[in-house]
């Protein structure tokens, strides 16, 4: 594979790899655990794809999001700011979540970076905690290593526990 049709490997496998570990995260109504085994089914057929930091940074936000518990989806409740490259040239994004329900909550946060071509180059995961009902709260998703001078950011996924 080359060009175009490897990244597209790469960001399909790194979805699923991603994918994979939500089931630990849901309370038994999260919709997204229906998905895990085609999402499984896609990253074994276009892992080879896959480049060695964003390997690394999928198995990460794996861990990070099987350790969730009884977390609700939340997708609606978080916004993201614009991309900008720290002082060490990482991508960093001001993230935001705004807690909808009657207490405290904490928000565990999957954000993906695509290149302008629209492949994934990375993902992260971020936790806010102990955002007060009712408020919002900021944290910053940082990549995992040096990205593309024009990269996109979004929320894969959003969990509310």
């Amino acid at each position: 594979m080359t060009g175009r049709w490897a990244r597209a490997a790469a960001a399909g496998a790194l979805a699923g790899i991603v994918l994979t570990g939500l089931t630990g995260c849901s309370d038994g109504d999260n919709p997204v655990s229906g998905v895990v085994s085609q999402a499984a089914s896609a990253a074994e057929s276009a892992a080879a794809g896959v480049t060695d930091a964003a390997s690394k940074a999928a198995d990460r936000a794996k861990q990070q999001l099987s350790e969730v518990k009884d977390g609700v989806e939340a997708k609606d409740e978080v916004t993201l700011g614009s991309p900008a490259t720290d002082a060490d040239g990482r991508t960093t994004v001001q993230v935001t979540a705004r807690n909808t329900d009657d207490s405290a909550k904490s928000f565990t946060i999957q954000v993906v970076f695509k290149d302008s071509g629209g492949a994934l180059v990375d993902t992260v995961v971020l936790t806010i905690s102990d955002v007060a009902a009712g408020q919002s709260k900021d944290g910053t998703a940082r990549s995992t290593h040096k990205l593309p001078d024009t990269v996109t950011a979004s929320v894969a996924t959003a969990l509310r526990h």
